[in-house]
Order: C-alpha cells, then structure tokens, then sequence
C-alpha cells in the first residue's frame, strides 16, 4: 500500500503492485505536500498548500481532526513513533510539533531563516530534523525545544 498527495486537493490509497485505489481522501483546499502513516496503520496526516495539517482516520474514510496554526503553505508533516505528536514544516519558517490528544500546537519551532521544506523524527527518540530553504539543517530536542545543531 502506497498513499500520494496530488495538486488536485485529494490524497489516494493504492494497493501495489496491481494499483488500484483503495480510498481516497478530500477535505484540503489545496495542492497537498507531505501524507505519512501513523505507526500503528489506522491513520494519516496530511499537509497542504491551504495552511493546514489534517489527520484521517483510514477507518472512517474521512478527515478527524484538522491543525491550524501556519501562516503559510505547509511542505511536510510526519508522525513520532509513539504515535501521539505530529511534526510539520512550513513555508512561514517554522516547524510545529502537535499533540494529538489535545489536539493543539505543542511548540512552535523557530530559528530558519527561510522555509522549512521538510521534517522527520529520528527513529525512537525525542528528535527531530528539519531542513531549510535557508540551506541549513537543524535537530531539535522535542523535549526540551532547544536546538541541537
């Protein structure tokens, strides 16, 4: 199973190798940028031109939850390994880490002087990495906020 994001506003399930769609998901305004699978495969989080970052319930078919906090187009998003916070990276230079319990904005990463174009956490642990159109790198601790390097 593969999921992409298209400029057609949709985000699409395929079954490989013989690809048909398995669902397909509408909700954004616009152009999407970034789609990943909750660890455990009953989700996914989205991100789009339209500001947004939105969690699908795969279940439902539909859109649960929607996180609104960039000023810009936001270019990536992904999800912790524990499952509970999602990380996004945007065109305003910012970074936010979100809970998805609470459904808010837990910080707000800030340091980039230009676009942050995309974001992973480092494989089971409390970092973080983003990459800039400021042609940087930067790892942060999501615990802390501080930024590593």
């Amino acid at each position: 199973i593969v999921v992409t994001g298209s400029d057609d506003h949709l985000w699409k399930m395929w079954a490989l190798p013989d690809g048909n769609i398995l669902m397909t998901g509408e909700g954004h305004t616009d152009w999407l940028s970034g789609c990943c699978f909750r660890p455990s495969g009953t989700q996914l989080v989205t991100s789009s031109g339209d500001t947004t970052v939105r969690i699908w319930e795969l279940s439902r078919r539909g859109c649960i939850l929607t996180l609104q906090g960039h000023a810009r187009a936001v270019w990536d998003c992904c999800w912790h390994c524990s499952g509970h916070l999602v990380a996004s990276a945007s065109m305003d230079s910012t970074a936010k880490l979100w809970d998805v319990g609470s459904e808010r904005c837990r910080h707000t990463l800030r340091g980039h002087k230009d676009s942050v174009n995309s974001i992973e956490f480092l494989p089971f642990s409390s970092t973080v990495l983003t990459s800039s159109a400021d042609k940087t790198l930067s790892l942060w601790d999501v615990r802390t906020v501080s930024r590593l390097f």
